[in-house]
């Protein structure tokens, strides 16, 4: 029997798809939101090397906090783009990838099995573990490895190489603003 002009108010589960998609979506934007610009990572003016081993050391601390999602977006291309040649292992960390946003990045609420709660440092080891092994069982091995000490190597000179001063300025404002709820009248 068709009943026209009436509208429905549940779609039979199809919306909690789309707001689940919608709500992936936002979290992707929100997680992509703590990357700083490209333009300020690869600011030519504050590459300089640093004066002393020490101020390498925390140009590196300070660098890898600040870009600390660019710099992960980073390894994870120089990987993908590693494993290229590897299809199966491409295929196998297209898989974990989306294991990791469904299990670890896009969840809501905390992960439930078999009526136990599940610590997200548990969810983080496991799928760690997991997402090693599926990898070096494809035999891309040295590949994997290789290309995530390029991608190390790749941070850790950039992160040495790139003043701080910059940053430091911008994080002391926004100290600033967030500890006193707002500009100070002084």
């Amino acid at each position: 029997m068709t009943t026209y002009g009436t509208i429905p108010t549940s779609s039979g589960g199809g919306s909690t798809r789309l707001e689940y998609i919608t709500r992936a979506k936002e979290r992707i934007k929100e997680g992509l939101g703590t990357r700083r610009p490209w333009r300020e990572m690869f600011n030519f003016h504050s590459i300089r090397l640093p004066p002393s081993f020490r101020d390498a050391l925390a140009r590196i601390k300070t660098n890898v906090s600040y870009f600390s999602m660019n710099y992960a977006i980073v390894v994870l291309v120089i990987l993908f783009l590693s494993l290229l040649w590897h299809p199966i292992s491409l295929i196998v960390f297209i898989v974990m990838m989306a294991a990791w946003l469904f299990l670890y990045f896009l969840r809501d609420e905390p992960l439930v099995i078999f009526g136990r709660l599940i610590n997200d440092r548990v969810v983080l080891i496991v799928l760690s573990v997991l997402t090693i092994v599926l990898l070096l069982l494809t035999h891309a091995t040295v590949n994997i490895l290789v290309s995530l000490l390029i991608g190390a190597v790749v941070v850790l000179i950039h992160a040495a190489l790139r003043k701080t001063e910059d940053l430091m300025d911008e994080e002391a404002a926004g100290g600033l603003l967030g500890s006193s709820g707002g500009p100070s009248s002084s």
